[in-house]
């Protein structure tokens, strides 16, 4: 039966590569190479300077492919999501039937790590839904943006005895803190969620391009820096064209 790895390969930096990791894409026949299209051509690029530099398998092939752009958001969020991911599933269909032998083994090489904020392992499920091509997963680890976020910053994610809670910038505009959530990991956030925050004495630790020789870290009291995050981060996406951060919150003590 075909099998597909799907392999965490870090939040940015070659080095976040695990030795299971290298094993794993040493191990695949085919190393598939998702495509965003021009303005983000370094997440395609990151990704062929880690198969250049880890695989020695010579038998190994890389097969890139586009990927479609998700439609901006109309009166509902989640059905836009999901169409975005039945368009997805067609071509990983596609692609694990057309190039993939029977006993074949491919690669997708995911930002971060499989199972946070990332849909590959639920678009796949999709495709093994279908029942028109047989395969099984295995799933690799990857270092994730929170870790790379917190040894950015040199500190531990949690306070003793505190709760932690990983949400995305859009339920944090709509719920804000919850109130037994003594720290925050927030994520996917393009509008800068932090900044509706009512109570300004919240202790922000933010970070971009984490891990990379681009990341830039800023933290400190919300209302301080605040401003400050907002403006370096429309300045390093207008440069670069696109961006990927994340950020702690703490409530004070």
């Amino acid at each position: 039966m075909r099998k597909l790895l799907v392999i965490g390969i870090g939040a940015g930096n070659p080095d976040h590569m695990t030795v299971q990791a290298i094993n794993g894409l040493n191990r695949a026949d085919v190393l598939f190479i998702p495509d965003k299209g021009a303005k983000k051509n370094d997440l395609a690029d990151l990704r062929r300077q880690i198969c250049d530099r880890f695989v020695i398998n010579p038998k190994s092939r890389r097969v890139e492919f586009e990927v479609p752009v998700r439609a901006e958001p109309t009166s509902s969020y989640r059905a836009t999501v999901d169409d975005w991911h039945e368009a997805i599933a067609e071509i990983y269909e596609s692609l694990i039937r057309d190039e993939l032998a029977e006993d074949g083994c491919g690669a997708l090489l995911i930002w971060g790590d499989p199972s946070l904020y990332d849909s590959a392992l639920r678009i796949l499920e999709r495709v093994r839904l279908r029942d028109n091509v047989g395969f099984e997963i295995e799933v690799i680890p990857g270092i994730t943006a929170i870790q790379a976020l917190a040894a950015a910053h040199a500190t531990a994610l949690n306070r003793i005895g505190d709760s932690i809670l990983v949400t995305t910038g859009r339920r944090l505009a709509e719920e804000g803190l919850p109130a037994n959530a003594g720290s925050a990991v927030v994520m996917l956030d393009g509008k800068c969620a932090f900044n509706t925050l009512a109570d300004k004495d919240v202790f922000i630790q933010w970070g971009a391009y984490l891990g990379t020789a681009d990341e830039i870290v800023i933290s400190g009291r919300l209302g301080d820096v605040g401003a400050e995050i907002e403006r370096v981060r429309e300045d390093a996406r207008r440069k670069k064209g696109w961006i990927m951060d994340t950020y702690l919150l703490r409530k004070p003590e």
